[in-house]
């Protein structure tokens, strides 16, 4: 399949999935390689403090991550990634990004996304399940517990047919 050149994608993997906050045109399960979803941010506003940061999701290298691409309108460009740039960039704890993400159709097209800067010192590092509950567990900031942030994250994913094994081991941990 071709694909058009002056097309502009984003792809999501969290939040932006199910709230994405922009106008598209057309909406699709992506598939990006090389990165996996990720409670790899230290959340020190919305989910913790700096005393007790929480995690929230980021795109970290290795394997691959399902998520959701959106088309956008080539008119909405330049709007779409200053909403983008103010929603994701606040901590500059992502790195904007253009990579090749595959649709559920087989085209694969370049989509902006936000992924991790391993560099930054909100990254928490490539954590185990029960590590990450650990702190998901006794996290609260601005927004709520860092626990709610989790469920709700896991039961969008299961609603859009998107299964996570390692955040479904996470939230296991949480509930037991």
């Amino acid at each position: 399949m071709t694909v058009d050149m002056d097309e502009f994608w984003v792809f999501g993997y969290g939040s932006l999935m199910w709230n994405p906050g922009f106008r598209f045109e057309e909406r699709s399960t992506a598939r990006a390689f090389g990165y996996r979803r990720s409670l790899c941010v230290r959340s020190w506003v919305h989910r913790g403090t700096q005393q007790r940061p929480g995690l929230v999701l980021g795109l970290d290298y290795g394997g691959s991550c399902i998520g959701t691409a959106f088309r956008v309108d080539g008119s909405e460009k330049t709007a779409v990634i200053d909403y983008l740039r103010e929603r994701e960039l606040v901590t500059h704890v992502y790195k904007e990004k253009t990579m090749p993400v595959q649709l559920a159709d087989g085209r694969r097209v370049p989509a902006l996304t936000y992924v991790i800067d391993r560099a930054h010192v909100q990254y928490a590092g490539a954590l185990s399940a029960p590590e990450a509950a650990a702190i998901v567990a006794v996290s609260s900031g601005k927004s709520g517990p860092n626990s709610e942030y989790v469920f709700n994250t896991l039961a969008h994913l299961k609603e859009m047919g998107i299964r996570d094994h390692w955040l479904e081991e996470v939230v296991a941990m949480l509930t037991a």
